[in-house]
């Protein structure tokens, strides 16, 4: 083969190499496809999700306000959402326009004042961040916003609040120590939530048909003041109504869930006969029970104690024959909220306040993984009562909330007293505070059989089938669910003298609101919701961080190992190489 041949064939080998590269870089242009190789499948979405995105008819517009020179950890949290919504546009097919926007970056001060003021009336979320220098110990603070806002056709725009839902708290002593936020931790947990948090409100905005969620009213239940967060919070994602037990039975083709919240008067056996026909015919209920009279009003009022006694609703048959039981008692716990008293008096009069341990108010938390408390933060509940899981076959039961690791329980009758409190978590009776992880919330999934079963007559069967409009019904012709909670103050609120109706889960002279209302909303979205989108909230990012001591202390041998290491490699390479080039072509 001649010389000429021979280069010619090279040149054509080289072109055709060319026009190979330039086609696989313009295709991968065109195909977008990754492998998640993450143990916890951090860059997957779920198929529920993917579902939804595909079927999405119309443009939706997502502002994202979490922008700017953000500190390390929030910039993480900016590029995760970045990344989250690029993916989301991609499966829409475009439908899913995104960009990231600093708002009333150019106004002036009272009118970006004004407009950060309607931002906060939309649901928009401002943190205060103050940053420590090490080297000079001064302290900076900044604005952020990390939230996102949502807009579909004419609909009300839905806010996002990009942070967890969950604060993680670095190891303390329950009884001396104030607890210290882990912020990794804590936002770490938030990019876990991303996924279900944009893809529930998209779910929202877009769905064809909204559910009904009924108030149960007949028995003496939470009024307006102290279940006004709950029908707030309702209001913004379903169909409100309230429904009188007394009136007329509950239909569950129009009523998606009921809602019973801490009823006072007792139920009588029409009203369980029409509550259990609601659930034999597919109905869902939240069940919010105070078995116990015990409020902190009564005690504070009369200065001493007072005496927890039961107060008899007649439901505790109706419970046991759906898998449940709740126990006469009161639970305490060491990890709980503080209650400010007053130690004595300045010399001007005035009351010289302290706040205690107040273990009839434990923190309650998800005792496994389950997908309704799970990346949660704590749950503030007030004298709640234990559950019990009882034999009733073709029923599931899931333990959704329960106390910490140092419980113990009071058999009622149960004496409260203010004077005891702090023997109550005093080192002789610390050993006493010996059981863990007692129940307070449980889900209950399954078929349920009637209370009623062989227990009425022809002529009552078909009065109630008359009334139903259906015939009596002995047991789920399908499957349905039901929540228990032995405590009805997590879902109401307290009203303050001077402000109101307090947001649930916040006390009075408190400055920091627990979980509750996002785990309550949790509750009926996971009964009421039909699309799977709640499947998302079983991420759970592993955190891997560095040990902070560790690379303080080796800082300069790891600095050595990744600079000068590698430039003393390429120098060597660069005298070996021409050491070889002298002794080969004595150059």
């Amino acid at each position: 083969m001649s010389a000429n041949k021979k280069t010619w064939n090279k040149k054509n080998a080289w072109i055709i190499m060319l026009v190979i590269l330039i086609a696989v870089i313009y295709a991968s242009t065109l195909l977008r496809y990754r492998i998640d190789l993450t143990a916890e499948k951090r860059f997957s979405l779920n198929q529920s999700t993917k579902i939804l995105l595909n079927n999405i008819d119309s443009t939706i517009n997502i502002t994202v306000f979490l922008t700017g020179d953000l500190p390390a950890d929030y910039k993480k949290l900016s590029i995760a959402t970045n990344d989250l919504l690029s993916e989301f546009r991609d499966i829409s097919h475009n439908q899913i326009r995104f960009h990231f926007e600093k708002p009333g970056e150019n106004l002036n001060d009272s009118d970006r004042a004004m407009f950060y003021d309607s931002l906060q009336h939309s649901g928009v979320v401002f943190e205060q961040n103050t940053d420590v220098a090490s080297t000079n110990e001064k302290s900076t603070q900044q604005l952020i916003i990390p939230s996102a806002i949502i807009e579909y056709r004419n609909y009300r725009p839905v806010a996002v609040d990009l942070r967890s839902s969950r604060t993680v708290f670095k190891n303390y002593n329950v009884v001396n120590d104030e607890p210290q936020e882990d912020k990794e931790a804590t936002l770490n947990a938030a990019e876990a939530l991303l996924e279900y948090k944009f893809a529930n409100a998209i779910d929202k905005l877009t769905r064809k048909n909204i559910p009904t969620v009924a108030y149960c009213v007949g028995n003496g239940e939470a009024g307006p003041q102290n279940a006004n967060d709950l029908v707030q919070s309702l209001r913004n994602e379903y169909r409100l109504a309230i429904f009188d037990l007394k009136q007329s039975y509950p239909d569950p083709s129009l009523i998606n869930t009921l809602l019973i919240v801490k009823p006072t008067v007792p139920f009588t056996d029409e009203d369980k006969l029409k509550l259990d026909q609601y659930v034999m015919h597919g109905g869902k209920v939240i069940w919010c029970i105070d078995k116990l009279y015990a409020e902190l009003d009564s005690l504070m009022r009369s200065q001493a104690d007072f005496v927890a006694f039961d107060r008899n609703l007649n439901i505790d048959d109706i419970l046991f024959r759906y898998g449940v039981r709740i126990n006469g008692n009161l639970l305490q716990d060491l990890n709980c909220s503080k209650i400010p008293l007053v130690t004595g008096y300045n010399a001007d009069g005035s009351p010289r306040m302290q706040r205690f341990p107040w273990p009839y108010y434990p923190f309650l938390s998800s005792p496994n993984n389950n997908i309704v408390s799970k990346n949660l933060d704590r749950v503030l509940s007030i004298f709640p009562s234990s559950i019990d899981t009882v034999k009733s076959p073709g029923v599931a039961k899931t333990i959704l909330l329960s106390s910490d690791t140092s419980s113990r329980l009071i058999s009622s009758p149960a004496i409260v007293s203010l004077n005891k409190i702090m023997d109550d978590i005093s080192a002789q009776n610390f050993n006493s505070y010996n059981e863990h992880y007692i129940p307070v919330v449980v889900l209950l999934e399954g078929k349920f059989n009637s209370l009623y079963t062989n227990r009425l007559t022809q002529n009552v069967k078909d009065s109630v089938s008359k009334a139903l409009g259906k015939p009596f019904a002995a047991s789920n012709l399908g499957t349905t669910k039901q929540i228990v909670m032995s405590d009805a103050d997590i879902v109401t609120n307290e009203v303050s003298e001077t402000t109101g109706a307090l947001p649930m889960g916040e006390l009075p002279y408190e400055n920091y609101r627990f979980a509750n209302r996002e785990f309550f909303l949790n509750c009926v979205d996971y009964l009421t919701s039909t699309s799977g989108i709640f499947e998302s909230r079983n991420k759970d990012f592993m955190l891997r961080l560095l040990d902070k001591k560790k690379v303080e202390n080796q800082k300069l041998s790891w600095q050595l190992i990744n600079i000068a290491i590698p430039i003393a490699v390429i120098i060597l390479f660069g005298l070996v190489y021409q050491w070889k080039r002298k002794n080969s072509f004595g150059i």
